[in-house]
């Protein structure tokens, strides 16, 4: 990572601006395999023993101490943000969005929560019209309508029980959007000072909730506790550089592809053999994306 302060720039046009959305692509891809492929799994096998405010809390402690030396070296940028404010916001809608994400975990069954949560770029995409006033294509629209209705096939009439957890996937795909479109509006601030705001802020709002339920951590379980804490540091980064790089409504339909990501992770580490509405949905949801793409590129030229 650079030391030098990141500069504020107009964003690029034409050519450099499919450049810049390319390479942010690449960085949520990178993001998706960390959290959503190694993350998750560890998260989903550790919450059979422990509560999610205390998962969420370690894994920012976790993540904290990972950052450290990168606190130190980019000391002089953290002294002097430039949107604190703003930062303080993003990361409180971060706290809610991940606590109520894990909250969801136990109390549904994790494929149904993925796919609940792909309502997630629908909204991101009205959000940056409305708030960043970017400029969605009609074709963007059809193509994250389309994955979506991929995501309806995953799930069967009457299948999801409601509970408590359904609550928790609606905060989860809200305040993620806000998130995610803060995010975006910030991309003049230090990717340092982002990730320092992130780690501390999600320490702080959680370990209040964490202290009532907490359980001692037997000392083996200290080490997915901390793979935890370092993929999620490294997919922040990741995201971060996505989202400074790339218009939000372009990056938001990539996340459909964290199904596959997590369809295969699930058959991996605990043999999760998906049934056929899943494999069905999620080739909708590639071919939807594919098409979009596709089709844009070909209007472009």
């Amino acid at each position: 990572m650079s030391s030098q302060p990141d500069q504020e720039a107009p964003l690029p046009a034409g050519e450099e601006r499919r450049k810049a959305n390319r390479e942010g692509v690449l960085w949520v891809l990178a993001d998706m395999l960390l959290v959503s492929g190694g993350m998750t799994a560890l998260v989903k096998a550790q919450g059979m023993v422990y509560p999610a405010f205390q998962l969420v809390f370690i894994r920012s402690l976790i993540g904290l101490m990972f950052i450290l030396p990168l606190i130190w070296r980019h000391r002089h940028h953290i002294r002097h943000t430039r949107h604190p404010w703003k930062n303080i916001s993003r990361i409180s809608c971060n706290a809610i969005a991940l606590t109520s994400q894990f909250l969801a975990y136990t109390m549904l069954p994790l494929a149904v929560v993925n796919a609940l949560s792909f309502s997630r770029p629908l909204i991101t995409m009205a959000m940056a019209v409305a708030v960043l006033g970017e400029t969605v294509s009609r074709l963007r629209w059809v193509g994250a309508a389309l994955a979506f209705a991929g995501v309806l096939v995953m799930l069967a009439p009457g299948g999801v029980e409601w509970n408590l957890g359904l609550l928790a996937v609606f905060c989860t795909v809200v305040f993620g959007s806000l998130a995610i479109i803060q995010t975006r509006a910030l991309r003049d601030e230090n990717t340092t000072v982002m990730m320092v705001f992130y780690t501390v802020g999600l320490a702080v709002i959680t370990a209040v909730p964490a202290i009532f339920v907490w359980q001692p951590v037997k000392p083996l379980d200290w080490i997915p506790l901390l793979g935890i804490g370092l993929l999620a540091q490294a997919g922040q980064y990741c995201f971060l550089r996505a989202y400074r790089l790339a218009e939000a409504s372009v990056l938001a339909p990539i996340g459909y592809l964290s199904i596959v990501v997590t369809t295969a992770a699930g058959y991996i580490f605990f043999g999760e053999v998906p049934d056929k509405r899943i494999v069905i949905g999620a080739v909708l949801i590639l071919i939807a994306l594919q098409t979009t793409a596709y089709l844009e590129r070909r209007k472009a030229k």
